[in-house]
């Protein structure tokens, strides 16, 4: 009898190794090669250093890549001498609403702010990553797009293009159209662009000039001078500042943490 219990223990111990080894590497093969929402919820940690002001809000330590020209503090100095203390006053009685619209967000939503350039490299591979996201987590995320044209004549042009095409529902394709393009965008060039996405091209070039969409693009700027953006790309997710490129796992990560810990400061959460 003592020699079976001997046998049998000696038959399962090896058994239950090759289980518990098995498992460790299950575990870290999906945290290595597994899909991002994967890696992005095991081991995961974030610094956070909050701001001083808008209150509530914060950023993390560690900054991506950006663009910014060639002189570091051009974005920094094109909004100053843009942004009148009105503006600003405006735009800081209502943090929530200026950074992701004047609707509710709704309790399951998390809301992202981006803030790019045409002309800014790491805004292209970060906008596409983004819009992705949007449609991939099936409105559990929803991004406010702010045009920062930092860059001079064209960036600006093509931010007026954007939001003008934002006014015929077609943001997000003209948008990614733009992101691809090397182009300066004339107006010939961007009314070709217009009717190849089914927009009305002559509406275009008329609405970039509005008053609307001078107001949008001062609302941006006032948002990058209050919270100290050096260029682009930029993020607010929720609460939280992410300057420069990001990983897609970082960003999933990093969504969750702010799906816990609740809606923005100030920000009207709807059912």
């Amino acid at each position: 009898m003592d020699g079976n219990r001997a046998d049998s223990t000696s038959v399962s111990s090896p058994g239950r190794r090759a289980a518990i080894v098995g498992g460790v590497a299950l575990a870290a093969g999906l945290v290595w090669y597994g899909p991002d929402w994967v890696r992005g919820r095991i081991g995961r940690t974030f610094e956070f250093e909050p701001l001083e002001a808008p209150e509530g809000f914060r950023r993390i330590s560690a900054s991506g890549a950006t663009s910014s020209g060639a002189n570091p503090l051009l974005g920094l100095q094109e909004t100053r001498t843009t942004v009148d203390d009105d503006a600003l006053a405006a735009v800081r009685r209502d943090i929530c609403g200026a950074l992701f619209g004047p609707e509710p967000i709704p309790h399951a939503v998390m809301p992202v702010a981006s803030f790019s350039d045409y002309y800014c490299p790491y805004c292209r591979v970060l906008t596409q990553k983004l819009a992705g996201l949007e449609e991939e987590l099936q409105g559990r995320i929803r991004v406010a797009w702010h045009e920062w044209p930092i860059f001079g004549e064209g960036s600006e042009t093509a931010a007026k293009a954007a939001l003008a095409a934002a006014e015929q529902g077609a943001y997000v394709a003209f948008h990614n159209r733009m992101m691809r393009s090397g182009f300066f965008p004339t107006p010939h060039y961007l009314q070709d662009l217009a009717a190849d996405i089914g927009l009305d091209a002559d509406r275009l070039l008329v609405d970039m000039e509005s008053a609307g969409i001078a107001a949008a693009l001062v609302k941006s700027r006032a948002l990058a001078l209050i919270f100290g953006f050096p260029g682009t790309p930029a993020l607010l997710v929720g609460r939280t500042v992410v300057v420069g490129n990001i990983d897609r796992a970082t960003l999933l990560a990093l969504v969750e943490v702010e799906r816990q810990e609740g809606a923005p400061p100030g920000c009207a959460v709807r059912a």
